[in-house]
């Protein structure tokens, strides 16, 4: 039996349009997606802001309920038997939000304890083995508002893992972490599915996800796009690529729409940086790209620092997937 099934999901809003003449607009957010998940699995859910991954999220943990489709978790379907599937799951989304800051950390988890219905001794044993695994040992007795970012999400597992549920689902977990914190919250994720945990992931780092996951589903606009391991993906979508990576300053976004129309260029993106940019050039030409794209950028008058071919990367793969859509 698979953790979780889905079937054919669809999620439907109602959004309301217009200042004077207020007009209603159905938004379809999720468009039929299918996709299994095998107990155990660590499984990303990839895709750009708005393709729907947390309301697929938010479907799978009874959150909304679906317009049409089905969903299973651990047999239990998702609309007729949400009161099973919710003491075996638990559910994190990126942030600080759902903790209580005036409170120390042991009484925030005894107070979600309490909502589990959980005995007072059972909780009492359970909630400094659990400030334990998430790296808060001898933390419990301060307050939530002096803690750091990184160590607040690590609580939020610990909130997640309460009722030692099966699956997790993690929504963007590392989501405003210092690279410090997140290391350490990704180490946990592996921890967990280490135990057997069902882990479903959305991030939007892609090294995150090709680090951790054991297969990845890239959504966009409400539907799978590909799903694969994360080396299936970067051989099938960007087997036949190189990469050109070309430090710039300032570079105009027409610039870049001029560049993807060159002879050979796939896609061009850029990654922002403080005083620079790393326009990423997607081709299957190898440094004979490198000319013609330093040429135009010449022209332009723009200043060019340094230009390196590389291999590409499960970003380059998620790129030509979704258009060239940031994440």
């Amino acid at each position: 039996m698979n953790a979780i099934t889905v079937d054919n999901l669809r999620r439907v809003y109602l959004a309301k349009t217009g200042v004077i003449r207020r007009q209603t607009k159905e938004v379809t957010a999720v468009e039929g997606i299918s996709f299994e998940v095998g107990q155990g699995e660590l499984f990303g859910l990839l895709g750009p802001n708005g393709a729907g991954k947390t309301t697929t999220v938010k479907m799978l943990t009874t959150l909304l309920i679906p317009n049409s489709g089905s969903a299973g978790i651990l047999g239990f379907d998702l609309v007729r038997q949400a009161a099973d599937i919710r003491p075996r799951i638990g559910f994190i989304f990126g942030g600080e939000r759902g903790l209580y800051w005036r409170l120390n950390a042991f009484d925030n988890l005894r107070y979600f304890a309490n909502l589990y219905h959980m005995p007072p001794d059972t909780a009492n044993k359970r909630i400094p083995e659990l400030l334990e695994l998430v790296g808060l040992d001898g933390r419990g007795d301060e307050k939530i508002e002096g803690f750091s970012k990184g160590m607040k999400q690590r609580l939020h597992v610990a909130r997640a893992l309460l009722h030692d549920p099966d699956i997790l689902f993690l929504d963007e977990p590392t989501l405003g972490l210092d690279p410090v914190g997140a290391r350490e919250l990704r180490h946990t994720v592996l921890d967990l599915q280490s135990q057997g945990k069902t882990i479903l992931l959305t991030t939007h780092y892609m090294f995150e996800a090709d680090a951790l996951c054991d297969r990845i589903a890239i959504i966009n606009h409400g539907q799978i796009v590909a799903l694969d391991t994360p080396k299936g993906l970067k051989k099938t979508h960007v087997g036949d690529l190189s990469v050109v990576d070309v430090e710039v300053f300032g570079i105009p976004a027409e610039v870049v729409e001029r560049i993807r129309a060159l002879d050979g260029i796939e896609t061009a993106s850029v990654e922002d940086f403080d005083q620079r940019q790393i326009l990423h050039v997607q081709t299957p030409l190898g440094q004979q790209a490198v000319a013609p794209v330093l040429r135009l950028l010449e022209t332009e008058g723009l200043r060019v620092g340094s230009v390196a071919p590389r291999e590409p990367t499960l970003e380059d793969a998620y790129v030509r997937l979704v258009g060239g859509e940031t994440a």
